[in-house]
């Protein structure tokens, strides 16, 4: 019988939430008691929104304990390990005991996720355990062709995972076109949205997988070189990468002569980026690895043809990459299976927002937006109602409700105004402002423009002046006509998908939620009831019991009234600060 192992989640978000203090309670427990169990840790499984996260893994299961901290963690050792007694109150998943967070994983198809949470991503023998390297070992072993290998990616159906969606074959097939005695492929890990979640968490969970991913692009296009374009703000990520790229040196699967094939020379080194959004754009990103500004040039030339130092070059995200050893394990039909006819194998999603259930999830492709928040997040937080989600990041667009039923696939969902982007999904709830929200995203993307486009660098600033003046209620008639004419010129002016999708977030609201800015505007009210500027506090008079909280908290002095008698809000003086209302225990504050 193997050893019991507890194995504790140790990726950016468990240790945020408190992992390393629970591993630390763990070891010392282990050690003052000379307990025999093997403690190890992994990344993030997914389960986010139950972090710190502990698995007890001994000879009659699996048990999955959320939510943990150093005294649960004494009370799990105690008793699960030292008395052979599960916590059932911990329990978010196990073999024999059912979970109200099992639905979670139901419905769930980890391909490029296949091996987070399962392995410890610092040893290399237990990727190689879980058909690690065995691709590439396929593919070399057998001396499988340049033309093979890109054949089986193209009939997979897999299309590049970090927003534009196009055809990774395909991608391949036009680097392996160009010859040159230099050749490079890239993993562009620096998308800058809440898709970025999920390739920090591949790289911090499976590294290997990338590289793997990685070299064997390299065997199809004949690579000399490689780069893993990561933003320094992933210190953990980085860690890791250089720790896998270590050990695949030493092991030989990078190097000179991989696999004994001669000419097949390829090592990989990871460029710290400086969190430029505008990087996620290709040839900005090969501008910064060259140590140039970060700024995107005119295409064609592609960079399957002039990229990296002048040189053929391919660019994948990570999650592409990840997907990669997959596939040539298991066959492009394997793959093809899952999805639609346009859109096959499964997307992952970093899940946040106004909901239950948030964290990092992978789904076949086809998969309806409800399924996703309803069966897999459990639902709206705070028994809300569900309102628009947010699809594609920063320039992504905004999905309403009676457009819930959208299948994921790229047709359906660029059909809504949205995109796929990398796979931030922002859920929203009755009490977003979708005014606020347009803003919100609008004021991430005009900071992060890199400027060389006169429509990108001063028309997504005037669309953020107008969109502040709404806020503020101070819009005038007009303004949404001004947005959407900004909009399209922009859209049709830019030079790179960071301008030509930047107005996204204003179009879809204006196209899906056009009242709401028509009540700002004509009305100067915010239906979300979020916009300060546009907000009423009254006092109701029959609720009022003249317990004078909201008066003694107001700090302009701006309620009057006696004990016992009901109060008045002068609104001249009225800031608009909403401190009577959150301390009003009779809800005896009107917000309009």
């Amino acid at each position: 019988m193997e050893k019991t192992k507890v194995i504790v989640g140790l990726g950016s978000c468990g240790i945020a939430a408190g992992g390393n203090k629970v591993f630390q309670q763990i070891k010392s427990l282990k050690e003052a008691d000379n307990l025999d169990f093997i403690l190890d840790k992994t990344s993030c499984i997914g389960m986010c929104f139950r972090e710190p996260l502990v698995e007890v893994i001994d000879e009659t299961g699996s048990y999955l304990y959320g939510e943990i901290d150093e005294k649960k963690a004494f009370e799990i050792i105690n008793q699960h390990i030292v008395n052979q007694n599960p916590v059932k109150d911990y329990l978010v998943k196990s073999d024999l005991f059912p979970s109200e967070d099992e639905h979670f994983f139901a419905g769930q198809v980890k391909i490029a996720l296949r091996d987070c949470g399962y392995i410890n991503p610092e040893r290399l023998e237990e990727y190689e355990a879980r058909n690690g390297y065995q691709a590439l070992k396929k593919i070399t072993s057998e001396e499988v062709s340049k033309e093979t290998v890109i054949q089986t990616i193209l009939d997979s159906g897999l299309r590049g995972r970090g927003g534009g969606g196009f055809s990774t074959g395909m991608k391949w097939r036009f680097a392996n076109k160009y010859k040159s005695d230099e050749k490079y492929v890239i993993c562009n890990a620096d998308e800058g949205d809440p898709g970025a979640f999920m390739d920090r968490s591949l790289l911090e969970g499976d590294p290997h997988a990338v590289i793997e991913g990685m070299i064997i692009a390299a065997y199809a296009i004949e690579a000399t070189g490689g780069v893993i374009y990561c933003r320094a703000e992933y210190p953990l990520a980085i860690h890791r990468l250089n720790i896998a790229l270590d050990q695949a040196r030493k092991k030989g699967y990078l190097g000179k002569e991989i696999a004994g094939i001669t000419g097949f020379n390829l090592d990989i080194s990871v460029k710290e980026g400086a969190g430029a959004f505008v990087c996620g754009e290709e040839t900005a990103l090969m501008a910064s690895v060259e140590g140039k500004r970060g700024m995107p040039t005119k295409r064609p030339p592609f960079p399957a043809e002039k990229g990296l130092w002048g040189k053929p070059t391919n660019i994948n995200n990570v999650e592409t990459y990840a997907n990669v050893p997959w596939i040539i394990n298991n066959g492009s039909a394997a793959y093809a299976a899952y999805g639609t006819e346009k859109s096959k194998g499964t997307k992952v999603f970093a899940l946040t927002g106004k909901i239950k259930k948030g964290g990092l999830v992978e789904v076949p492709m086809g998969i309806t937006i409800r399924d996703i928040i309803y069966k897999l997040g459990g639902g709206i937080a705070n028994g809300k109602q569900f309102k628009a989600v947010q699809l594609g990041g920063p320039s992504g667009g905004c999905i309403p409700e009676h457009l819930i039923d959208t299948n994921i696939d790229y047709d359906s969902v660029n059909a809504t105004g949205a995109i796929m982007g990398s796979g931030g999904m922002v859920v929203m709830d009755e009490t977003t402002c979708m005014v606020d929200m347009a803003r919100f995203f609008l004021d991430f993307t005009q900071k992060e423009s890199c400027g060389k486009c006169t429509f990108c660098r001063i028309g997504t600033k005037r669309m953020l002046e107008i969109l502040t003046r709404i806020c503020d209620a101070k819009g005038e008639e007009g303004d949404i006509e001004k947005l959407e004419e900004l909009a399209y010129q922009i859209k049709d002016s830019s030079l790179c998908g960071l301008g030509q999708t930047a107005p996204n977030p204003v179009l879809t609201t204006i196209r899906y939620f056009r009242n709401e800015y028509e009540a700002h505007i004509r009305d100067k009210k915010c239906p979300a009831k979020n916009c300060k500027p546009l907000l009423t506090y009254e006092v109701i008079p029959d609720k009022c019991t003249g317990c004078m909280v909201c008066a003694r908290n107001c700090s302009v002095n701006a309620i009057s009234g006696s004990r016992k008698e009901v109060h008045f809000i002068d609104q001249e003086k009225c800031i608009k600060c909403g401190i009577c209302f959150t301390k009003c225990k009779f809800e005896a504050i009107l917000v309009h």
